[in-house]
């Protein structure tokens, strides 16, 4: 276990963080007394692409065109109040 004082620790910070990641415990002291210990975060899965494949349903084909009264609904609306 590796104890430094916050001086130390300012000082030195990257090399504690490599020894924290390779697992060692660090332990940063205030006026000789243990204060904060600092400890890797836990690793977060990476996501991987394509994880959703198959979960979404599409009816029809999407690249058809909307039907006209769709269409007039958007054009006749607050959204496009002039056409």
């Amino acid at each position: 276990m590796a104890r430094v004082n916050v001086h130390d620790a300012k000082t030195h910070l990257s090399r504690l963080i490599v020894r924290a990641l390779r697992g060692e415990e660090v332990v940063i002291a205030r006026n000789g007394h243990p204060a904060v210990k600092l400890v890797p975060v836990a690793n977060r899965k990476r996501k991987t692409f394509g994880i959703g494949k198959g979960t979404i349903k599409f009816h029809g084909d999407v690249n058809d065109p909307l039907p006209n009264d769709v269409v007039d609904g958007f054009y006749n609306s607050t959204i496009f109040p002039d056409g």
